[in-house]
């Protein structure tokens, strides 16, 4: 009878404690983020949020893509991944056109792939996780028309490639159209490379050219402008920037950058991989379904992460904060 006893109390009490530390997750589950500039801060700080979720799930993740702005080498990164049998992939674009092949291959073999920061609407993506970027322009372009005193001439830097860059002219274009005194007199193609935007806008200054504000819808042309000020000892121009790249925010404490739009890198990639794992472990009934015409589908087809403006009344608050979520 005693042993019997102890058997009972070993399946009903001990047996369940001993399989409460098992994992759903396979030792070879592995989760991708691909990009491009993955060595910028901005890029930096969505890695860490992957990492973050990597090691609440208990699962392997890794950040993978060219050093600098580079769709072709984007796609070569893709494809090595897609050899190594992902079981998830989060990808932001530099080029739709240049991946949109790729992603329909992740699907065709089974890969769920999530697109963040920047969408390939036109792929067969099933999520995007990011930030309303129309709406991000146009908050820029508010603050921008107000410290222009709604009137003056604006130059644009941009990467006309990128779906989310274009959202965010979209959104100037718009809100300056409500200002008629308010002219667009240039917009760059920076082409991924800070050094077009410092060689730019210091043509711009030695040439004395009318510019009253400089709009920055990528994170890696703000610090360019701000250096180029500050070196030519320029003030009273308005600068946008975008991000917030540690010199972004030291231009803000400086006064050469007027504001910045503060994205979430972090919460794109942290909730991107969750949801991936979910999708791995929960597949849905078809990857092919285009799941964003039906009324009832299980997954949203965008998730809006949010953005905020920091000017000098808040820079150092969300300083202090970053700080602290980076302890943790």
């Amino acid at each position: 009878m005693s042993r019997l006893l102890w058997l009972f109390l070993f399946v009903v009490l001990i047996l369940p404690l001993l399989n409460c530390g098992s994992s759903q997750h396979a030792p070879d589950e592995k989760y991708f983020l691909i990009a491009t500039n993955v060595k910028v801060p901005y890029w930096q700080e969505a890695a860490a949020g992957l990492n973050k979720a990597a090691s609440q799930l208990h699962v392997k993740a890794e950040t993978v893509g060219p050093d600098s702005y580079d769709p072709k080498a984007e796609h070569e990164h893709f494809q090595d991944v897609l050899k190594k049998k992902p079981s998830g992939i989060l990808v932001s674009p530099s080029d739709p056109a240049v991946l949109k092949d790729d992603i329909a291959a992740a699907i065709a073999q089974g890969v769920p792939v999530i697109t963040m920061d920047s969408d390939a609407p036109e792929s067969s993506r099933l999520v995007f996780i990011g930030t309303d970027n129309y709406k991000a322009g146009a908050m820029g372009a508010r603050r921008a028309a107000n410290l222009l005193k709604f009137r003056g001439s604006v130059v644009i830097y941009t990467m006309p490639q990128q779906t989310n860059l274009n959202d965010r002219l979209r959104g100037y274009q718009d809100v300056f159209e409500g200002y008629p005194q308010i002219k667009i007199a240039e917009v760059v193609d920076i082409k991924g490379d800070p050094r077009v935007v410092f060689d730019k806008t210091t043509e711009l200054i030695e040439k004395n050219v009318k510019v009253d504000a400089f709009v920055c819808l990528a994170s890696i042309a703000g610090p360019e402008v701000s250096e180029v000020l500050e070196r030519k000892r320029v003030s009273g121009k308005v600068v946008v920037a975008m991000d917030t790249d540690a010199r972004t925010l030291e231009g803000i404490q400086k006064g050469t950058i007027s504001a910045t739009i503060a994205q979430k890198p972090f919460t794109m990639a942290f909730y991107g991989l969750k949801l991936l794992d979910d999708l791995h472990h929960n597949p849905l009934p078809s990857l092919t379904k285009v799941w964003s015409r039906d009324s009832f589908s299980p997954i949203p087809t965008f998730v809006d992460t949010g953005a905020t403006l920091i000017d000098k009344d808040n820079v150092d608050r969300f300083l202090q904060e970053r700080s602290s979520v980076t302890a943790k």
